[in-house]
Protein backbone atom coordinates (compact mmCIF):
# COMPACT_ATOMS: atom_id res chain seq x y z
CA UNK A 1 0.00 0.00 0.00
CA UNK A 2 1.27 3.29 -1.62
CA UNK A 3 1.11 6.05 2.04
CA UNK A 4 0.01 9.73 0.51
CA UNK A 5 0.10 12.65 2.36
CA UNK A 6 -2.80 14.43 3.45
CA UNK A 7 -5.18 16.37 0.70
CA UNK A 8 -3.78 19.90 0.73
CA UNK A 9 -0.33 19.21 1.76
CA UNK A 10 2.77 19.13 0.05
CA UNK A 11 4.54 15.63 -0.54
CA UNK A 12 7.39 14.35 -2.46
CA UNK A 13 6.53 13.89 -6.25
CA UNK A 14 3.67 15.71 -5.64
CA UNK A 15 2.35 18.86 -6.53
CA UNK A 16 2.43 21.59 -4.05
CA UNK A 17 -1.07 22.56 -2.71
CA UNK A 18 -2.37 26.66 -3.82
CA UNK A 19 -2.24 28.75 -0.75
CA UNK A 20 -5.81 30.68 -0.55
CA UNK A 21 -5.61 34.13 -0.43
CA UNK A 22 -4.29 36.07 2.28
CA UNK A 23 -7.12 39.48 1.92
CA UNK A 24 -10.69 39.30 0.97
CA UNK A 25 -12.73 42.02 0.00
CA UNK A 26 -15.09 43.98 2.82
CA UNK A 27 -17.52 47.33 2.57
CA UNK A 28 -16.43 50.05 4.51
CA UNK A 29 -18.32 52.83 5.68
CA UNK A 30 -16.83 56.34 5.44
CA UNK A 31 -18.38 59.13 7.29
CA UNK A 32 -17.79 63.12 8.13
CA UNK A 33 -18.56 63.63 11.73
CA UNK A 34 -18.47 67.07 13.30
CA UNK A 35 -15.76 67.01 15.98
CA UNK A 36 -16.60 69.10 18.99
CA UNK A 37 -14.30 66.90 21.25
CA UNK A 38 -16.14 65.95 23.90
CA UNK A 39 -16.78 62.66 25.66
CA UNK A 40 -19.09 60.28 24.18
CA UNK A 41 -19.04 62.29 21.03
CA UNK A 42 -17.86 59.29 18.72
CA UNK A 43 -21.56 57.88 19.65
CA UNK A 44 -23.47 59.50 16.44
CA UNK A 45 -25.91 56.08 16.29
CA UNK A 46 -25.36 54.16 20.23
CA UNK A 47 -28.82 52.18 19.49
CA UNK A 48 -28.49 50.97 15.90
CA UNK A 49 -27.10 47.54 17.54
CA UNK A 50 -24.13 47.58 14.77
CA UNK A 51 -20.95 46.14 15.47
CA UNK A 52 -18.03 47.62 14.48
CA UNK A 53 -15.30 45.38 13.83
CA UNK A 54 -12.68 47.47 12.89
CA UNK A 55 -11.95 51.68 12.51
CA UNK A 56 -9.77 54.11 12.15
CA UNK A 57 -10.74 58.00 13.02
CA UNK A 58 -9.34 61.08 12.53
CA UNK A 59 -9.84 64.96 13.54
CA UNK A 60 -8.56 68.10 11.27
CA UNK A 61 -10.11 71.63 12.58
CA UNK A 62 -13.97 71.27 13.72
CA UNK A 63 -14.48 67.94 11.53
CA UNK A 64 -13.61 64.46 12.45
CA UNK A 65 -13.65 61.40 9.79
CA UNK A 66 -14.34 58.22 10.51
CA UNK A 67 -13.13 55.07 8.65
CA UNK A 68 -15.46 51.67 9.51
CA UNK A 69 -15.74 48.02 9.29
CA UNK A 70 -19.00 46.86 10.66
CA UNK A 71 -21.01 43.51 11.03
CA UNK A 72 -24.32 44.83 9.20
CA UNK A 73 -23.44 47.76 6.38
CA UNK A 74 -27.29 47.90 5.70
CA UNK A 75 -27.71 49.04 9.46
CA UNK A 76 -25.29 51.11 9.88
CA UNK A 77 -26.03 53.13 6.63
CA UNK A 78 -29.77 53.59 8.03
CA UNK A 79 -28.43 54.82 11.28
CA UNK A 80 -26.17 57.25 9.81
CA UNK A 81 -29.05 58.78 7.50
CA UNK A 82 -30.67 58.71 11.00
CA UNK A 83 -28.26 60.88 12.62
CA UNK A 84 -27.94 62.77 9.60
CA UNK A 85 -24.39 61.77 8.78
CA UNK A 86 -23.38 61.87 5.34
CA UNK A 87 -21.09 58.84 4.10
CA UNK A 88 -19.29 56.96 1.61
CA UNK A 89 -19.16 53.47 0.64
CA UNK A 90 -15.74 51.62 -0.46
CA UNK A 91 -15.10 48.38 -1.37
CA UNK A 92 -11.31 47.45 1.21
CA UNK A 93 -8.99 44.60 1.69
CA UNK A 94 -9.45 43.29 4.86
CA UNK A 95 -6.04 40.87 5.79
CA UNK A 96 -5.00 38.95 8.86
CA UNK A 97 -1.51 38.37 8.82
CA UNK A 98 1.30 36.85 11.10
CA UNK A 99 1.74 38.91 14.32
CA UNK A 100 5.61 39.12 13.64
CA UNK A 101 8.14 41.70 12.57
CA UNK A 102 8.48 41.96 9.23
CA UNK A 103 5.23 40.50 8.15
CA UNK A 104 3.35 43.70 6.88
CA UNK A 105 6.75 45.04 5.24
CA UNK A 106 6.22 41.11 3.50
CA UNK A 107 2.97 41.99 2.45
CA UNK A 108 3.71 45.20 1.41
CA UNK A 109 6.19 44.06 -1.01
CA UNK A 110 4.07 41.25 -2.56
CA UNK A 111 1.44 44.40 -3.13
CA UNK A 112 4.59 46.62 -4.74
CA UNK A 113 5.68 43.69 -7.11
CA UNK A 114 2.21 43.70 -8.31
CA UNK A 115 2.39 47.52 -9.10
CA UNK A 116 -0.85 48.02 -6.16
CA UNK A 117 -0.43 50.88 -4.20
CA UNK A 118 -2.11 51.52 -0.67
CA UNK A 119 -4.14 54.54 -0.63
CA UNK A 120 -5.58 53.94 3.24
CA UNK A 121 -4.24 51.74 5.99
CA UNK A 122 -4.97 50.77 9.54
CA UNK A 123 -4.05 47.80 11.84
CA UNK A 124 -4.16 46.14 15.10
CA UNK A 125 -2.85 42.94 16.86
CA UNK A 126 -2.81 42.31 20.80
CA UNK A 127 0.53 41.46 22.30
CA UNK A 128 0.80 38.12 22.44
CA UNK A 129 -2.06 36.79 20.21
CA UNK A 130 -0.60 35.20 16.71
CA UNK A 131 -2.13 37.18 14.01
CA UNK A 132 -2.93 40.90 13.15
CA UNK A 133 -5.44 42.55 11.54
CA UNK A 134 -5.16 44.90 8.61
CA UNK A 135 -7.26 46.95 6.40
CA UNK A 136 -6.03 48.71 3.54
CA UNK A 137 -7.71 50.54 0.53
CA UNK A 138 -5.48 49.64 -2.53
CA UNK A 139 -5.17 50.96 -5.86
CA UNK A 140 -6.06 47.61 -7.79
CA UNK A 141 -8.54 45.77 -5.31
CA UNK A 142 -9.29 42.52 -7.71
CA UNK A 143 -5.14 41.90 -8.03
CA UNK A 144 -4.85 42.62 -4.29
CA UNK A 145 -7.15 39.82 -3.10
CA UNK A 146 -5.77 37.01 -5.41
CA UNK A 147 -2.20 37.46 -3.25
CA UNK A 148 -1.10 34.48 -1.95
Amino acid sequence: MRRTAPRGRWAPGRAKAVAPPIGHRVKALHAKIAARRRPKEFQPCPNAKVNILSCLTTTSGNEGQAHAIVDNVNKAKKALEAAGLSYTEADVLQVELPNTPGALGKFAGKLAEKDINITLGYATGVKGSKKAGLVLAVSDLDKAARIR
